[in-house]
């Protein structure tokens, strides 16, 4: 006996054989005999012929549990990357400017005269 119960999944072919199976059963007691030889039960063929009636194109495969999977556009992927590399680069020149700014008071305490940023551009 396994530790832990699985679930039974039922593949698209088995369960239409087993719908044409049972459309066939005319006898008496013989669509009994066929779900206990099969071991299901007739809320599986309830289930699986209201599919059927529905006319899904997938209503006897098996259904996958869970949130269904995201389609991931290339543009967004280039967007999200795009967004990570600017918030890196602000983050480097704020660090910059906090330097920038140490260096000035630096340059402050210790008497040192700093260009101006006009004069840089006279000197070139």
């Amino acid at each position: 006996m396994p530790a832990k119960a699985t679930r039974r999944r039922f593949s698209a072919k088995y369960k239409a054989r087993i719908l044409r199976e049972a459309a066939a059963c005319t006898e008496r007691g013989e669509l009994g005999a066929l779900l206990r030889h099969e071991g299901l039960y007739s809320s599986h063929l309830n289930a699986w012929r209201q599919q059927a009636e529905k006319g899904q194109l997938e209503a006897l495969a098996p259904k996958k549990r869970g949130p269904e999977p995201k389609v991931v556009d290339v543009r967004d992927k280039q967007i999200a990357q795009l967004q990570r590399e600017n918030a890196r680069l602000g983050r480097r020149i704020q660090r910059a400017e906090a330097i920038i700014e140490v260096q000035k008071k630096v340059s402050e305490l210790l008497g040192i005269v700093l260009p101006t940023p006009q004069e840089q551009e006279d000197e070139t």
